[in-house]
């Protein structure tokens, strides 16, 4: 039975884990709180790859404090790795340190570290994990997937009028939404691992595709769909020096500048444009890439095709309280729409905010069998 001041500790080491929200990619997000007699003797966080994990942050903070971690209790958002990456294991420092209880708020998915447990458990300390387990999950939702489905976290972001509206007839869109809504939506690009569009977005926006609004360390990687590589040279995304990579079915163009990374796609649907089976493939292409959050900002038509190929996990709409009319495009063009109430894709609320006059509304996707 877990006691109130254990899911003290837990949420504070929560908070510490979300610091790294930006920054530990291809990593999880962690957070640690080392308690001995009743005191937070030492914390910290993953800060980013190849620096150390929370745990052994933690030690550290709690030697440098002037305290001996031997006989403490850990609280560690995931559970502690057992394998040599970048930096050694970090239950050899846990067990070096004599800590006495591990308590996780849920497992790592990833197979090479999840035999972590047993060896802590078979060093004499007490581990025990499931605390405030759901609110680690959401944290890592995009860690999670590439270990589990072998695909990214994909997020649809798309910003509408009331009457779901996302551009005029003509594919002006800016500004549907106010500033506080799109400075909102910097801060899931600076989450993601990459930020993807398409070609027609690039044409039309010219888009950036960076993120502004909020303080980061690290810039997302800008991917473009691009099958005919007909991205114009006078694109931002080719002329500002940024990490781009454009995903073509076509070879490089010798024009591009060097900077500028291509991922080689096969096009199979009509028109040479992508469908589900080569979005998929896509999806396993840039797990193997270690990315873990896919943030997609794009027009009705690739947010169709992500959504007929049943890869949308999360869309993340803006609001506006204004009316476009029959005549503006929309959010979702499908090839192939509804004939029964019945064959519908099954999303659920599952945040709303006001940001000025706008309203933000994350949907998630439901399982195929609620």
């Amino acid at each position: 039975m877990w006691r109130d001041t254990d899911f003290d500790h837990m949420r504070h080491a929560l908070s510490l884990a979300e610091r790294g929200l930006y920054t530990t990619t291809p990593n999880p997000r962690v957070g640690c709180v080392i308690v001995k007699d009743h005191q937070v003797i030492g914390e910290g966080w993953h800060r980013k790859a190849g620096e150390n994990h929370a745990e052994v942050a933690a030690l550290a903070d709690a030697r440098a404090r002037g305290f001996d971690p031997g006989n403490a209790t850990m609280y560690v958002t995931l559970a502690p790795c057992n394998h040599q990456g970048r930096v050694p294991p970090c239950t050899d420092a846990i067990i070096a340190a004599k800590i006495a209880h591990v308590i996780a708020a849920c497992a790592d998915p990833n197979p090479l570290v999840a035999h972590g447990s047993k060896i802590l458990a078979d060093a004499g300390i007490r581990f025990e994990t499931g605390l405030l387990e759901k609110e680690a999950q959401e944290i890592n939702r995009g860690f999670i997937s590439r270990m589990q489905r072998k695909r990214p976290w994909l997020r649809s972001k798309i910003a509408a009028s009331f009457d779901g509206g996302t551009a005029l007839s003509d594919g002006r869109s800016q500004w549907i939404t106010s500033n506080a809504a799109r400075h909102d939506g910097h801060h899931y690009r600076a989450c993601a691992c990459a930020v993807l569009t398409g070609i027609g977005t690039v044409r039309t926006d010219n888009p950036s595709l960076n993120v502004r609004a909020v303080d980061t360390a690290r810039q997302p990687l800008r991917l473009v769909l691009d099958t005919q590589a007909q991205i114009p040279p006078t694109s931002k995304l080719l002329q500002d020096g940024g990490d781009t990579m454009i995903v073509t079915a076509k070879p490089r163009p010798e024009t591009w500048p060097q900077h500028v990374r291509h991922l080689h796609l096969s096009a199979h649907g009509m028109g040479g444009h992508y469908n589900a089976n080569d979005l998929h493939m896509l999806m396993l292409m840039l797990a193997d890439m270690e990315l873990n959050e896919i943030h997609v900002e794009a027009g009705a038509a690739l947010n169709g095709a992500f959504l007929e190929a049943d890869l949308i996990d999360e869309i993340l709409c803006y609001f506006s309280p204004r009316i476009l009319g029959n005549r503006s495009l929309r959010m979702f063009q499908l090839n192939h729409p509804m004939e029964t109430l019945d064959a519908f894709w099954r999303f659920s609320f599952f945040q709303m905010k006001q940001l000025d006059d706008d309203l933000r509304i994350e949907l998630r996707r439901r399982p195929h069998h609620q």
